[in-house]
């Protein structure tokens, strides 16, 4: 996959098939638009997906934390097959470009667009005045087919980055999960930790997400760890975690059945499937190891 970023000034060498959105979590509704593009392939398109570095709810203010991390998105996107990535700058200049020039001068000019699809409530340009009503009533002229794919709904609602986001917040990884399609992924490197659950026989893996990644609450989750091309079950816990400081760090520990090995160094990515208790103290190092076995045993059983 090519992945075009840090620039406005760039030019496809073939015709394209463009998703347009913003594609924070990759939800059930992004996947029926990337479904869209990666059919015209058939038809002798090159599949592009066009988004933006920075979601215009982190940039213009309010929202600081995401669904899927930048190196998320592009492992995504590069598994399901798309040829090209742009990550377009989102910055005071860009924001401003008033809508119509954004179509004629991005999507048809420099993407050579020949079929785009988007969402409802897809906004670009100027005060976000950009529209699917005037990508409509622009290509004709600038020679693209436009598409507007139709809201996925779940339990009677629309999904949503927003919606999506709630469920996170709220800990609800199954629904979470029933949104994306499949399970909430958080990626990282595995670090040093104090090595705690050695002392008690049962060692963890620490991963430190970017800080940016959204969390679900402080808990114990049930979990798969995907390290290498293999895939192991496993129980987390979201917490924070004096891994590489002083400063306490939110983290993701995660103990992995029936694995053997080093981990630390190596890039891991833990799937939360679903909640199982809260995060507590406690008084004694031998409750928190029968506790412990309770959460692992607990973990073996989990289907």
């Amino acid at each position: 996959m090519i992945i075009i970023e840090n620039t406005t000034e760039f030019h496809l060498e073939n015709k394209s098939a463009v998703a347009l959105g913003k594609f924070d979590g990759i939800h059930l509704g992004h996947r029926r638009l990337l479904d869209r593009v990666l059919e015209q392939k058939k038809s002798g398109l090159q599949t592009v997906v066009f988004t933006f570095d920075t979601s215009a709810a982190s940039f213009f203010g309010g929202e600081t934390k995401e669904l899927s991390t930048r190196e998320e998105k592009r492992d995504m996107f590069a598994r399901l097959g798309v040829d090209v990535l742009i990550e377009f700058p989102l910055n005071r200049e860009t924001a401003a470009t008033d809508p119509a020039d954004f179509v004629t001068r991005y999507l048809a000019g420099q993407m050579r667009t020949a079929y785009l699809c988007a969402g409802s409530d897809i906004s670009f340009g100027k005060g976000g005045a950009g529209d699917y009503a005037l990508l409509a009533d622009l290509s004709e002229t600038c020679g693209y087919r436009v598409e507007l794919i139709d809201k996925v709904r779940v339990d009677g609602e629309e999904v949503s980055s927003t919606r999506v986001r709630q469920a996170v917040r709220a800990g609800e990884m199954e629904k979470v999960s029933f949104m994306l399609g499949s399970p909430y992924r958080v990626s990282g490197k595995v670090v040093h930790g104090r090595q705690l659950g050695r002392k008690l026989g049962m060692p963890t893996a620490n991963l430190l997400p970017d800080e940016r990644k959204l969390l679900p609450p402080n808990g114990v989750y049930y979990s798969r760890a995907e390290l290498g091309e293999k895939s192991y079950r496993g129980i987390s816990n979201v917490g924070y975690k004096p891994t590489v400081s002083e400063d306490k760090i939110l983290g993701v520990e995660t103990y992995l059945y029936d694995f053997e090995g080093e981990v630390y160094d190596r890039d891991m990515t833990v799937e939360l499937l679903a909640f199982r208790r809260e995060e507590r103290a406690f008084g004694s190092v031998e409750a928190l190891r029968r506790q412990i076995e309770a959460d692992v045993e607990a973990g073996r059983n989990f289907s």
